[in-house]
């Protein structure tokens, strides 16, 4: 006899409970200091983080990196420092570098440890394809993050 396990696809309600998605929107809802996202869903507030292929084949690369896709990218990468700093203790910190072209890095650090170091490319097509892709990106980044961390405390601690 033979059982038959189906693993369901987690519906948008359970991935937007996410540890890291629930990250992200804390960031983002502590940057509203005027209350402008108050009564706003969260899958509302996240959706500028999902772009389709479709949808990024049709930004442009040529001009300027805008300051909302800008500030989109900030906002990602400090809920992966939030996430790294809850979990081991250790304060850490980012830094964007991003040129007007769209190129740069993307930089996580704890003292003198550089937890995540990512190369940004075409800055102007930020975005993940769903939330299960901006979820698991994250989870991924915060995951090597936090075993950088709890490898080398001693250098993350300064």
């Amino acid at each position: 006899m033979t059982t038959t396990q189906t693993i369901a696809e987690p519906t948008k309600l359970e991935i937007l409970e996410h540890p890291f998605i629930q990250e992200v929107i804390r960031q983002i809802r502590a940057e509203d200091s005027y209350g402008f996202y108050r009564n706003w869903t969260d899958e509302l507030i996240l959706k500028p983080f999902i772009v389709s292929r479709e949808a990024k084949r049709k930004i442009s690369v040529d001009g300027d990196v805008e300051p909302n896709t800008k500030g989109r990218i900030q906002l990602f990468y400090r809920a992966i420092a939030a996430q790294v700093e809850k979990e081991t203790g250790l304060l850490s910190q980012v830094v964007i570098d991003l040129s007007h072209e769209g190129f740069g890095w993307a930089l996580v650090f704890s003292g003198r440890l550089l937890l995540v170091a990512r190369t940004l490319r075409d800055a102007q097509r930020f975005g993940f394809d769903s939330f299960e892709k901006l979820a698991a990106e994250g989870e991924k980044l915060t995951k090597s993050g936090i075993d950088l961390a709890k490898r080398y405390p001693d250098i993350g601690g300064l």
